[in-house]
Parts: C-alpha cells; sequence; structure tokens
C-alpha cells in the first residue's frame, strides 16, 4: 500500500511540473519506539502500470490506405499503438 500512495503521489508531482525529490538517507533517524520500512518505487515503471488513460490523436493518411485498413477491419488505434511500441522499443508495457 506504501507503495501505491507513494506512486500516485510521485504521478501528481510531475503532472503538476514539480520535481520528486531524491531520497535522503538510507539510514533514516528514527525513535527506539518506532518501526522503519523502506519502500522501493520505480516511478516510471509504476505510471506505465497504473496510468491507463486514453488520449485522442489526429492523424493523416493517404486516402487509398485508409480505405484498404476500413476494408480490412484494421483496428487503427490498436495498430498505432503497437507500431509505437516497436518504434520505441517497449516491450509489454
Amino acid at each position: 500500500m506504501a507503495r501505491d500512495e507513494i506512486g500516485l503521489w510521485g504521478i501528481c508531482e510531475e503532472d503538476m511540473g514539480r520535481s520528486i525529490p531524491s531520497p535522503s538517507t538510507l539510514h533514516p533517524v528514527y525513535a527506539d519506539d518506532e518501526i522503519v520500512t523502506l519502500v522501493d518505487i520505480d516511478i516510471d515503471a509504476y505510471r506505465r502500470a497504473n496510468d491507463n488513460r486514453t488520449i485522442r490523436k489526429n492523424l493523416t493518411l493517404p486516402s487509398w490506405l485508409n480505405d484498404l485498413a476500413v476494408k480490412a477491419g484494421v483496428n487503427f488505434s490498436q495498430v498505432l499503438q503497437e507500431g509505437l511500441k516497436e518504434k520505441l522499443d517497449i516491450q509489454n508495457r
């Protein structure tokens, strides 16, 4: 749950244009009656796994290509996603 809290906070900070501070130390100061738990989080990986908002994109392509794709029942959004993942060398995200 701590990872989710930090991940959501980090995404919001980035979206608001604020930077996420680096950890100050691996040896936090704490009292004898307190328990310290370190939490690892990769904000970029967390965003990829949890931020699945969709956005609209307008694109231009030749009419003949559009006609062939429509006749073949091509899902333009899916093809664009697959093409971008291949172009950006992104695996299983």
